[in-house]
């Protein structure tokens, strides 16, 4: 994650403290996330015809062309996982993840719009904006199934703002090194105006990006974290303290980042946090069996529920 010279490194952790960046965000990861192809859909099973296709393929959600792919068959009585991908991401950083997810699970992925195959937004997005097409995805690829979703960075942070309005659906949640809640709130005070050297461009930067600069255009204000009810959650975050390598402010940006995590632990009742410990930011990259084996784990106690 974190590259040769005193740039790369403040390049490497806009990718890794805002969950977004307005470039150089998918050098971050060496995962083999080779895209499926369009023309690899092919028709499954799905009760109501809904949520049936497998490989990848364009949707309309909310008016807009978005870039959807799945893998595995539904399983009666199992959620369908939605996987969600940080910024400056796409959809093909998560086929590794969601080919080996399908061998048990229908899971999917999609490409935000602004991000990879998908349109790119008329403006700026909300949170609330996105979640309309998310919604769309989720009623096309899972039907009348629940969903269990799965982000990472900034789309753990989405995923989590998502789950306490649509409580009927979302049945798991995990979270793979979200972005803090209060990501901007703790960059200033980690790194204050009287700051100077590489932690200064850091912390405009991803103040930028979060304030929608970024080819999402996608706000991300901070909030008070709201409770999805009683639905269990995981929590992961990374072991590596790589944002130490900032110099001067990098402790305390690990602080404030493990304080992020520990805030997510209020979306739910039943929620847990662990360390991936050989992980930096990726870490469904670093250590993919933590990562795979915390959605199958919420999966089966969603499907249990």
């Amino acid at each position: 994650m974190i590259r040769n010279g005193r740039a790369s490194v403040a390049m490497a952790l806009v990718c890794a403290v805002a969950g977004a960046a307005l470039v150089g965000c998918e050098e971050a990861s060496t995962a083999d996330s080779k895209k499926p192809s369009a023309s690899s859909t092919t028709g499954g099973a799905g009760a109501d015809g809904k949520g049936s296709f497998t490989g990848t393929k364009k949707i309309k959600a909310d008016g807009r062309s978005v870039n959807v792919s799945c893998s595995g068959d539904p399983v009666e009585g199992r959620p369908v996982v939605v996987l969600l991908h940080g910024g400056g991401d796409g959809l093909d950083k998560l086929a590794a993840l969601q080919k080996t997810l399908g061998e048990e699970d229908r899971t999917c992925s999609y490409d935000r719009l602004g991000a990879g195959a998908s349109d790119q937004p008329d403006g700026p997005q909300s949170l609330e904006s996105g979640g309309k097409v998310l919604t769309s995805v989720i009623e096309q690829v899972a039907g009348d199934a629940p969903v269990v979703l799965a982000g990472h960075s900034l789309g753990g942070l989405i995923a989590a703002r998502y789950a306490p309005d649509h409580q009927d659906k979302v049945k798991g949640l995990v979270l793979m090194d979200a972005t803090s809640p209060t990501q901007s709130a703790d960059l200033n005070e980690e790194i204050p105006q009287s700051a100077t050297g590489d932690a200064v461009g850091l912390r405009d930067q991803t103040l930028a990006v979060l304030r929608g600069e970024s080819p999402e255009k996608l706000v991300v204000p901070d909030g008070k974290v709201r409770s999805a009810g009683d639905i269990p959650v995981e929590v992961i975050q990374h072991g590596k303290r790589y944002l130490a390598a900032v110099p001067e402010y990098g402790a305390g940006l690990e602080r404030a980042w493990t304080r992020g995590q520990e805030q997510w632990l209020a979306v739910s009742g039943s929620s847990k946090l662990s360390t991936a410990e050989n992980s930096e930011h990726y870490i469904y990259v670093d250590e993919p069996d933590v990562a795979v084996g915390a959605i199958r784990r919420v999966a089966s106690q969603a499907a249990d529920a």
